[in-house]
């Protein structure tokens, strides 16, 4: 099993969930998150001054899946996800040595 994370573009919440669904992925954390990049952040103008937003909204996607999932969910986030511009995103994957379902006890893969 595999844990991957996914930090995105507000924007590209629902293109990102619609490809994961079409895979058959039956769940999925998201949470708002704020970070910088290589970017450092943004200048803005506000009423005539300019000041520097360090840290930009995103949103971080995590998805525990079984092994052979894992190169299908990756390919369907970056695809729906890429805008071509600095600030896309990243992906992170992890190993996960186990998953247990609280209400059955289920362990594995059978508790995703």
């Amino acid at each position: 099993m595999k844990k991957i994370e996914a930090i995105i573009q507000p924007f590209k919440l629902e293109p990102v969930k619609e490809a994961l669904h079409a895979l058959n992925i039956e769940g999925m954390t998201v949470s708002e998150v704020k970070g910088f990049g290589r970017q450092k952040g943004i200048r803005e103008v506000y009423r005539g001054l300019e000041y520097q937003v360090d840290l930009i909204p995103k949103v971080k996607i995590e998805i525990v899946a079984a092994d052979e999932k894992t190169e299908a969910i990756i390919t369907a986030i970056t695809k729906h996800a890429r805008t071509g511009r600095v600030g896309d995103g990243k992906i992170f994957v992890y190993p996960l040595t186990e998953a247990i379902r609280i209400r059955t006890g289920e362990r594995g893969e059978e508790a995703l």
